[in-house]
């Protein structure tokens, strides 16, 4: 049994869904909030519930002993926790959300797994843990003791909780750092989704930094391939891992974070032009400031996932692209 937090959203959704493809069990567990439109989240949903060895709890990470309980019932064997208060921006407007959700939320899942002896945790990090960061590639190696943003001190607060449980109950950690994920069912707070949304309806579109951006987007089912290489590898204590020349990355504990990404930043002006190309409409923009929390680049450093799991990321902007309008097209009757 596996369960997976975050059912409803758009990671969560995408990997239950190749959980249950390959036969496996799946435990869903989502509190369905209204962050952004529920209908989506149910939607996908409904997708799910399709299949017979689909279980959900709609439940709040914050009810301790209805999360206990669940454990308790299905002894989950394997979790991933994607659940959390996601998005930079909001985490400026509603900071608590990302305590409760993020902080809160994941000491209860930390300690749900500890006390059933779940075989690995594999966990949800950001990509926004490299805040002030300017070193590119960023790597897990590099220091992440300057967050700009509420959310990515939440995500990095999430590794350092998860290596002192590796450390104190020999629980299995795996943090994923993802970057900028994107395509079908994707979430509408995100630039593909507001982007095509504005140019469809002629609204214009809000583009930071003057454009002078770059992003390392990654494919959603590149990111699915790369987390289900890693499900059935739980981490193990290392040796050679030396506490005088410390290499953030891995322990002496059976914890582990890895970048997944794309490992090939696009110009966020680039991205645009590729979706006024495949939508065959010009874009209005408004051009602003740099908002408080973003980063100006990102580019992932992907070479431990690759040497350690084969991870390749396979899918170009292009196809990405066409891939989510096609769904969006589909979904919203376009």
């Amino acid at each position: 049994m596996i369960l997976v937090t975050g059912a409803a959203g758009f990671i969560g959704f995408h990997l239950a869904k190749k959980l249950l493809d390959a036969g496996h069990d799946v435990l869903g567990y989502d509190n369905v909030n209204d962050y952004y439109d529920p209908k989506l989240k149910e939607a996908r949903l409904a997708v799910l519930n399709d299949h017979e060895e689909f279980i959900f709890y709609r439940k709040d990470l914050m009810d301790e002993q209805a999360l206990a309980k669940v454990f308790d019932d299905h002894n989950p064997r394997l979790v991933v926790h994607l659940a959390a208060q996601a998005g930079v921006r909001y985490s400026l407007i509603n900071p608590k959300a990302y305590m409760e959700s993020n902080a809160i939320g994941f000491f209860n899942i930390l300690e749900a797994c500890r006390h059933h002896d779940v075989e690995h945790l594999v966990y949800a990090s950001s990509s926004s843990v490299y805040g002030m960061n300017e070193k590119m590639p960023f790597s897990t190696r590099h220091n992440v003791d300057h967050p700009i943003s509420l959310y990515g001190a939440t995500k990095r607060f999430n590794e350092l909780m998860a290596h002192t449980y590796s450390h104190l109950y020999n629980l299995p950690t795996t943090g994923l750092r993802f970057f900028t994920v994107y395509g079908p069912w994707g979430r509408p707070d995100m630039a593909l989704f507001l982007f095509t949304k504005a140019i469809l309806k002629g609204d214009p579109i809000e583009v930071y930094n003057n454009g002078e951006m770059k992003r390392d987007f990654t494919y959603i089912d590149d990111i699915i391939d790369g987390l289900l290489s890693i499900l059935d590898s739980p981490p193990k204590d290392v040796n050679y891992w030396n506490g005088q020349i410390t290499d953030p990355s891995s322990s002496k504990a059976p914890f582990r974070l890895y970048n997944i990404g794309n490992n090939s930043p696009v110009n966020l002006m680039d991205f645009i032009n590729e979706i006024e190309e495949k939508l065959g409409k010009k874009a209005k923009i408004n051009y602003k400031p740099l908002q408080p929390g973003d980063v100006v680049a990102s580019h992932a450093d992907v070479k431990d996932l690759v040497e350690d799991f084969g991870y390749r990321s396979s899918t170009n902007m292009a196809e990405g692209i066409r891939e989510f309008l096609r769904w969006y097209k589909e979904f919203y009757h376009i």
